[in-house]
């Protein structure tokens, strides 16, 4: 194992990190539209008044918030197969991606929705506005922008979480990294230019998070 810098090695091994960045890149939007896709119906479901629809809700979020990752991932790689359900490494991590953290924005969601003045609601309601209407255009709307910050937040720790993808065979951009380490002998120029380019794309998704933010707060009410 070498831990002297060689800058030809680093430049050489340069576009293979990128393309495994690519499927890193691409588990993360995926997932994150899954999650942000799951947890508005989940967040209703917890909110509702119903029993039969809050109590499973509340259950599956803390079930999938109280186990980690990790588990989720194998159990969806080894039981799903079982269950006569066959889906690629990839497909499997994005669904577990999207299914974990579709369990935190839901409670972000939530949280969201409660903020909103129930005086609001009472206005649109006396306004003739339908449940629909109501929710769409008076709730959600007001909803969305002070949690913004905390979706972003679960997108930024979603795409750090991919690497864990690397333990279902997905070649992601740490599992590359182990491949070249494992063949080369080298591991400080590949993790290295991991470690940079995650952090490269982590506060890339944070600038475009506050830029939206800041173009949902200029936007005329």
């Amino acid at each position: 194992m070498r831990f002297d810098w060689n800058w030809a090695f680093a430049i050489d091994i340069a576009p293979t990190l990128v393309a495994a960045l690519r499927i890193t890149i691409l588990a993360t939007v995926l997932g994150s539209m899954l999650a942000l896709m799951l947890g508005l119906p989940l967040a209703l479901a917890s909110l509702s008044r119903s029993r039969w629809l809050r109590r499973p809700a509340r259950a599956v979020i803390e079930m999938v918030r109280g186990t980690p990752l990790l588990i989720q991932l194998y159990l969806l790689f080894y039981v799903l197969p079982g269950a006569g359900i066959r889906l690629d490494p990839l497909a499997t991590g994005i669904l577990a991606l999207g299914m974990h953290y579709g369990a935190y924005t839901a409670d972000i969601y939530r949280a969201g929705i409660e903020a909103v003045p129930a005086g609001q609601r009472d206005a649109g309601l006396a306004l003739g506005f339908g449940r629909r209407q109501l929710f769409f255009r008076i709730v959600l709307p007001q909803a969305l922008p002070p949690v913004l910050p905390a979706l972003g937040n679960c997108i930024i720790a979603m795409f750090k979480d991919t690497p864990l993808l690397s333990t279902i065979t997905v070649v992601e951009l740490l599992n590359a990294a182990k491949g070249i380490g494992a063949d080369t002998f080298r591991y400080l120029e590949p993790f290295t230019i991991v470690g940079l380019l995650l952090l490269v794309c982590s506060l890339a998704a944070g600038a475009l998070v506050r830029q939206l933010e800041g173009r949902m707060e200029r936007r005329p009410a």
